[in-house]
């Protein structure tokens, strides 16, 4: 199976969690049938990327990195490699890359859609990722690094959390509550 054929399985079988999610997983999923090359930068202006919002053991915290281009604090992802099977191998290799952080577990049900238009992402202008985002568990005695791509990673409290996008307050929400959900 190419990772095309899994992404846009894995999307047909998602149950969205809201009419707004519904949009976006019907955008995504006519981008998908559009083009063949819909998961690579060569699609352009809109192509898919990948992400995994990591929790803490205990889900009291997230992981984030302080964008290095953006300079805005984001949940781990980006762009889709060849040697990128699934989707979810695509999400949990970023999270990996970014975090430091090996053996995270990821769920392998996407539990939040996003676009959002990135202006250094590409020479020929502004583009939009078609985000599908995964959440992660990190084990309790995970150790994370700074990557090139970050300025800084940090653990945060869910109750103390820097200045964020909204989008970015809903998927810590979902992601929590699938993890309590899995462990219930």
């Amino acid at each position: 199976m190419t990772l095309h054929a899994d992404a846009l399985g894995r999307l047909e079988r998602w149950t969205p969690p809201s009419p707004d999610q519904l949009a976006l997983k019907d955008r995504f999923l006519g981008h998908l049938r559009a083009s063949t090359d819909a998961m690579t930068r060569a699609a352009y202006p809109d192509h898919v990327t990948a992400g995994t919002l990591v929790l803490s053991a205990d889900l009291d915290h997230v992981l984030l990195n302080l964008h290095r281009k953006a300079r805005r604090w984001f949940a781990f992802g980006g762009h889709c490699e060849p040697g990128d099977r699934t989707l979810v191998a695509a999400a949990a290799r970023e999270a990996a890359e970014e975090s430091g952080i090996a053996g995270l577990d990821v769920d392998p049900v996407p539990v939040h859609l996003d676009a959002h238009v990135v202006e250094f992402c590409d020479p020929r202008g502004p583009v939009t990722h078609l985000d599908v985002r995964f959440t992660g568990r990190a084990a309790p005695d995970a150790v994370h690094e700074v990557s090139e791509e970050s300025l800084d990673v940090r653990w945060w409290p869910v109750v103390a959390l820097p200045e964020l996008e909204a989008e970015m307050h809903t998927l810590i929400r979902l992601a929590r509550g699938r993890w309590s959900q899995r462990s219930g």
